[in-house]
């Protein structure tokens, strides 16, 4: 039997207060979970970051949240934020990662190393200069 993912991890526009925070508070419970995810984000310049779910060393973490997934509203949230976040288009596709909050979660990973401009060492896009 498989394992289903009931949680998105989020580190940039998805987030409450950003630009497209619309496109995923209609498909989730709750007020998230403020957490992290080891890996590195970046600024690209175009008012969006981009991550890799990969660490260097101990320090590189993404400062995110995650959120459960409504269960009647899992698969349609997926598909609209599939195409929110370029994944048809091979800009970002999802993948799972682990939480330190605990649950696994669908994350969005950068698939266009050309957007990876000026990574932002606290892993945190709130909290980004100004540029």
């Amino acid at each position: 039997m498989t394992h289903v993912i009931r949680h998105l991890f989020v580190y940039g526009t998805l987030q409450p207060g950003e630009s497209r925070w619309h496109e995923l508070a209609k498909f989730v419970n709750g007020e998230g979970v403020r957490t992290t995810v080891a890996g590195m984000v970046y600024d690209t310049g175009l008012n969006y970051p981009a991550a890799k779910f990969s660490a260097v060393t101990p320090a590189d973490v993404i400062q995110g949240r995650v959120y459960e997934f409504d269960d009647a509203q899992r698969d349609a949230a997926l598909a609209r934020l599939d195409v929110v976040e370029g994944a048809e288009r091979g800009m970002y596709q999802r993948v799972v990662v682990r939480t330190a909050a605990g649950p696994s979660a669908w994350a969005y990973e950068c698939g266009d190393d050309e957007l990876l401009v000026r990574r932002l060492p606290d892993g945190d896009w709130l909290t980004r200069p100004a540029t």
